[in-house]
C-alpha cells in the first residue's frame, strides 16, 4: 500500500478517538487533471448515462460516464474510504439482488473558510454529522430507484454506543458506523455508499445553472438566511442548500426531507434537460471542482460505475420514487433530555421488506371487476323538475318537497303542465336517461316512463290523475373506509411528481 493510499484510509477507531475534532473520511485533496475533449455525439449518445451519479448518489449530479475514458477519470477523481473493511460479513444483511446506497450529506465545515461559512450561511460547528441521509435503492431490474429519506433525528440503537439520534453515527465513527447503523435498524444490506459535503452539493446545482423549486407557504428562516415567498422560484447553489436543510416549519425535519426529495428531482430534471453537462469545457470544469467533495466507498470503480450506467441508460424520472420512514412520534422526550423522532416500527419494517423484495412501497390499487352490472342510481345523481297535470291545486309544490327531502335534485320550483287532465303521471326522460327515469317511476305508483328526444338533461315528472302518494327510495349508506393511524401511511412521490409545474 502507498503511503498516499494509507493516508486515505481510516478506522472506526480513529473516528471514536478524534470524535471531537472534524475528521474528514478520506483525503479532501482535489485531484487535477487536463482538460478533456469530449464529442459531442457520444456525449448526446450516453446522457443518461451522465444521470448514473444523480441517482444512486442523489445528493451529487455528476455528468459522466459518457465514454469509458471520461468514466474512468470521474472514477480516479472520487475521494475513495474503505468502508466496508470492518464491517464481519456474516453479521450484516444478506444480498438480495438490487443494489441499496447509502447516501450522507455530511455537515462538516472543517475544510471550509470562514468566508465560506457566513456565505452559505451554515455556521461554524465542529466536527462531523449526517446532514441527511437517504437510502437508494437500485431494483435488481436496474429499471427503478426507490429513495427513502432517513431523519436525522430518528432515536435509534447505534452498535457500541448505546440510544442516540441516528445522524450521531457518523459522528461516533464515521462512514463505517453510519452504515452498521442503518443495516442493524432497517435489515437491509448496503451495497455502496456515497457522501457530500456542503461545497459539492452547492457546486453542482450552480454547475446546471440553478433549479426550480416550488414552496405552498412562504419560509422565513434568519438563521439559514431564507426568505422565500409562496411560489416557484429559481435557485442557485447557496439558495438550494438553504432551501434544503432548513426546518423552520412546522414538521420540521419531516418537512425538510420533502424540500430535499424535492430538490433533487428537479436536479434530475435539469440534468436531463440542459446543455449545461453537454458542454465539454463547462463539464470538465464542473466535474474538477465538485468531485473533490465526494466520497464513495472503495467498490464503486469504474467498472461499477460502467456496469451501472449502462443498466440504468433508459431510466426516466417517473422510474424514481420518493418516500420517507413512517413515523409514530414526533415529540419523544430521550432520557437526556431533548426531542427526538420515532419511527412507527411494524410500518417501517413492512417498508424495509418491500425494499429487500423490490416490492413497491405502495400496492397499486386494484381496478375495480366489470361485473356487467350498471350501478343503481341514488337521488342525488338524478335532477328534475315537478309539473302539476291535474285540476288539483298546490300539488305540483307538495311533491316538490317531498323530493326534495328525499335527496332529489329538484332544479325550480314546480309549475302547471300545459294541460290540466293528464291521466296517468309521467316520467319523461331524454336520450341516455332511461335508467335513471325508471329508478323515478319507481318511487311513484302507477306511474310510466316516456321518452322525450326534445329533453337534453334532467327529468320531468308529470303528475296525473292516478298519483296517490310518493315511496321515498332507502339509500343505503357506504361502509365508511377505516382511516390510517397518524404515521402509518405510506406516502411516495416520483421525481416526476416532484418537479414544479
Amino acid at each position: 500500500m502507498s503511503d498516499e493510499d494509507a493516508g486515505r484510509r481510516r478506522t472506526t477507531g480513529e473516528f471514536r478517538r478524534e470524535r471531537s475534532q472534524p475528521v474528514p473520511p478520506g483525503d479532501r485533496r482535489s485531484p487535477r487533471s487536463g482538460r478533456v475533449t469530449v464529442p459531442s455525439a457520444r456525449v448526446r449518445r450516453h446522457r443518461n448515462g451522465l444521470l448514473l451519479m444523480s441517482v444512486f448518489s442523489v445528493l451529487v449530479l455528476l455528468a459522466s460516464g459518457t465514454s469509458w475514458a471520461i468514466t474512468g477519470w470521474v472514477s480516479g477523481s472520487l475521494n475513495r474510504f474503505d468502508v466496508f473493511g470492518g464491517l464481519s460479513d456474516g453479521e450484516r444483511p444478506a444480498e438480495t439482488g438490487g443494489l441499496t446506497f447509502l447516501v450522507i450529506g455530511s455537515d462538516s465545515r472543517g475544510e471550509m473558510s470562514k468566508e465560506d461559512q457566513n456565505a452559505l450561511s451554515v455556521g461554524s460547528t465542529p466536527g462531523q454529522r449526517s446532514d441527511a441521509i437517504m437510502l437508494v435503492r437500485l431494483n435488481h431490474e436496474r429499471d427503478h430507484v426507490t429513495v427513502i429519506g432517513l431523519p436525522r433525528d430518528l432515536w435509534v440503537d447505534i452498535p457500541g454506543e448505546g440510544d442516540d439520534k441516528i445522524n450521531a453515527a457518523y459522528a461516533y465513527g464515521g462512514p463505517q458506523l453510519a452504515v452498521q447503523t442503518v443495516e442493524s435498524v432497517t435489515d437491509v444490506r448496503i451495497d455502496h455508499y456515497v457522501e457530500v459535503d456542503f461545497n459539492g452539493f452547492v457546486d453542482v446545482v450552480d454547475a446546471l445553472d440553478g433549479i426550480d423549486v416550488c414552496l405552498p407557504e412562504a419560509i422565513n428562516d434568519p438563521k439559514a438566511h431564507l426568505d422565500m415567498e409562496a411560489g416557484t422560484h429559481r435557485v442557485d447553489g447557496k439558495e438550494a442548500l438553504a432551501f434544503s436543510r432548513t426546518r423552520a416549519t412546522a414538521r420540521g425535519d419531516l418537512d425538510r426531507i420533502d424540500r430535499q426529495q424535492q430538490v433533487l428531482s428537479a436536479m434530475l430534471d435539469r440534468a436531463m434537460s440542459t446543455e449545461t453537462l453537454s458542454n465539454p469545457t463547462k463539464l470538465t470544469a464542473f466535474l474538477d471542482s465538485a468531485l473533490s467533495s465526494v466520497t464513495v466507498d472503495e467498490g464503486l470503480d469504474t467498472s461499477t460505475i460502467n456496469d451501472l450506467a449502462y443498466q440504468m441508460r433508459d431510466l426516466d424520472l417517473g422510474e424514481v420514487t420518493f418516500a420517507q420512514v413512517p413515523i409514530a412520534d414526533m415529540n419523544h422526550w430521550t432520557p437526556r433530555g431533548d426531542v427526538a423522532l420515532l419511527w412507527d416500527e411494524p410500518a417501517a419494517r413492512e417498508m424495509f421488506a418491500a425494499v429487500n423484495a423490490d416490492r413497491p412501497l405502495v400496492e397499486p390499487e386494484p381496478e375495480a371487476e366489470d361485473d356487467g352490472e350498471e350501478t343503481e342510481p341514488v337521488p342525488g345523481d338524478i335532477s328534475l323538475r315537478v309539473f302539476n297535470g291535474t285540476a288539483t291545486p298546490g300539488l305540483g309544490a307538495q311533491l316538490d318537497n317531498q323530493l326534495a327531502t328525499a335527496g332529489f335534485d329538484v332544479t325550480d320550483g314546480a309549475e302547471n303542465w300545459s294541460s290540466r287532465d293528464v291521466a296517468r303521471t309521467e316520467v319523461r326522460y331524454g336520450p341516455g336517461q332511461e335508467r335513471t327515469a325508471e329508478y323515478l317511476a319507481q318511487t311513484l305508483p302507477g306511474s310510466e316512463t316516456v321518452e322525450d328526444r326534445t329533453l337534453d338533461d334532467g327529468l320531468q315528472l308529470v303528475i296525473g290523475f292516478n298519483y296517490t302518494t310518493f315511496e321515498a327510495p332507502e339509500v343505503v349508506e357506504p361502509e365508511p373506509e377505516e382511516e390510517p393511524s397518524a404515521g402509518t401511511e405510506t406516502a411516495t412521490t416520483t421525481a416526476k411528481d416532484n418537479i414544479c409545474g
